[in-house]
């Protein structure tokens, strides 16, 4: 008896021990409980990252800055940049997938989305979207560039960029100025007002070249909240080397090309003994070519006067013209208000071989440079010139 029960015994003591193993797991934990579903592991997140810039929900973003796409660990499929309104923004994905890039401006003020899609190294696809905004001025000031596309100008012409606002940070706005020639000439930036840089080079332009001018303004902080509203350029020609020299005392003045005189006219100059109606000295250019103008003087006594084949060389009232009432006096005493008086014949004769920007050269007079002209570029020695630059 006593063996049989241990018998029976040593078989329950078993078949608890099978069950315990049938409850288990294969490498030996513990029993999932009842209503597990039994499923296998979460699926893993996509490798490839893409990023932006201007990141999302960026405010005041740049305009002259390139969105940039991004990806890492994948190459991107589709990139699409849109701004208000749905227009799509221009751009190139690169060669290796890994980079878009926009390659148009954006618009002040605006509101820019993204989405990009990519396949990673694990061949999962990833997707990123967002928006940002552009910055918004609080002013748009506008340029204007002078000489005009195509214009032909003497080698005295200075390049003028005008404001339509004055600019507080002159720096940024200088740095977006570019002179190109095709003929290496040293030259310079002048500030001769806050709303007016002009360039010029060391000595006179070289002739017979062709000169580009960029002011990449658009983006560009001027200070206070303002900004530049656009790109300006011109292109232009320097033309023959033409200067024309007056020494006040010889009543004569001379015309050289190219370093050479060819021609001399007889003239009369501004009154010897009135330093204010003396000719100014000082190296002027031609600034405009006017077949007739009219002269007003109340303080000496005319108005309405017009005479022939007029070129101004300054905005002080300074003209090298016809005038054939002055006649008994021209090469042979200085009468006039300040201006260069020529016989008709003479006068016709230089103006039609005059070029606006021609330099003007006066000497011998007793009256200084106006310095109240707009147009006094050559008045300044290379020194001072350059010390008018806001970059120093």
């Amino acid at each position: 008896m006593i063996e049989r029960r241990t018998v029976f015994k040593a078989a329950l003591a078993a078949g608890a021990a099978m069950l315990a193993a049938a409850c288990s797991s294969e490498e030996g934990g513990s029993a999932k409980p009842e209503g597990s579903s039994g499923g296998g592991e979460q699926e893993a997140a996509p490798v490839a990252k893409i990023t932006a810039e201007p990141a999302a929900d960026a405010k005041d973003a740049p305009v002259v800055t390139p969105v940039v796409v991004k990806v890492a660990d994948g190459k991107l499929t589709e990139v699409k940049v849109t701004a208000d309104g749905g227009k799509d923004v221009k751009g190139e994905l690169s060669a290796d997938g890994l980079t878009w890039t926009s390659s148009e401006v954006l618009g002040y003020g605006k509101t820019y989305t993204y989405a990009a899609k990519a396949t990673g190294s694990d061949n999962k696809p990833a997707e990123f979207k967002g928006s940002f905004t552009t910055l918004k001025p609080a002013k748009e000031v506008r340029a204007t560039l002078n000489p005009a596309d195509n214009a032909e100008v003497g080698v005295a012409m200075p390049i003028s960029v005008k404001f339509a606002s004055p600019v507080k940070d002159k720096a940024a706005a200088e740095k977006a100025l570019k002179v190109k020639t095709d003929k290496d000439v040293e030259g310079s930036w002048g500030w001769l007002s806050d709303t007016q840089v002009d360039w010029r080079p060391k000595e006179y332009w070289p002739a017979n070249i062709t000169v580009n001018v960029e002011a990449k303004l658009y983006g560009v902080a001027l200070g206070g909240g303002a900004y530049g509203k656009a790109d300006v350029t011109t292109k232009f020609k320097i033309g023959r080397n033409q200067v024309v020299k007056v020494n006040t005392p010889d009543h004569t003045m001379k015309v050289y090309r190219g370093g050479a005189e060819s021609a001399s006219y007889p003239c009369s100059n501004g009154l010897d003994g009135d330093v204010q109606r003396n000719t100014p000295n000082g190296t002027f250019i031609v600034m405009t070519k006017e077949p007739t103008a009219r002269f007003d003087n109340a303080r000496y006594g005319y108005t309405n006067v017009n005479k022939k084949w007029a070129c101004r060389i300054s905005n002080n009232g300074e003209y090298i013209h016809e005038n054939q009432d002055n006649a008994s006096n021209i090469g042979r005493s200085n009468t006039s208000h300040g201006c260069v008086n020529l016989l008709e014949a003479d006068a016709k004769k230089y103006f039609d071989s005059a070029l606006i920007g021609d330099p003007v050269e006066i000497t011998g007079s007793k009256l200084g440079s106006p310095t109240k002209s707009d147009v006094k570029n050559w008045f300044y020695d290379w020194k001072s010139w350059k010390a008018l630059s806001a970059i120093k």
